[in-house]
């Protein structure tokens, strides 16, 4: 099912790295959660694992913020869909925990936005990840 566009390029790219991997990287549990609709589907492709609802996709990101101390997403390249919602990016994370080991992931999302009140949330994600999953 296709959704009615309700937000522009530069608004998508900004929803996707500002909004939603600026308060992953915070670790602002809260405005990460903000960012789904509440039967919202997260699914890392690459380790076959799928998160749906806010309540498993809340459990995944405590999980993910205990892990690191650090969380940066950064150099991301994104593509847009404009007319149907959809964003892409390929990115860096960079994950350091608290015995100084840092993994470096190079990922690409897919996102799928769906309109909520007088902007969109994302409906559907999927995560290709490089190496091991950090999602579970």
């Amino acid at each position: 099912m296709q959704y009615a566009p309700v937000l522009n390029r530069e608004q998508l790219i900004d929803f996707a790295t500002m909004q939603y991997f600026g308060n992953v990287d915070s670790k602002n549990m809260d405005a990460v959660l903000d960012c789904f609709h509440d039967e919202a589907l997260f699914c890392v492709q690459t380790a076959f694992t799928r998160h749906s609802g806010k309540a498993e996709i809340r459990r995944m990101f405590e999980d993910f913020f205990g892990a690191y101390e650090t969380i940066v997403h950064r150099d991301f390249t994104c593509t847009v869909d404009e007319a149907h919602g959809r964003i892409a990016a390929s990115f860096v994370a960079e994950l350091h925990d608290a015995a100084g080991e840092v993994t470096l992931l190079n990922n690409t999302n897919f996102w799928r936005l769906r309109p909520a009140g007088d902007g969109a949330k994302f409906q559907e994600v999927y995560v290709y990840m490089s190496g091991a999953n950090v999602l579970v």
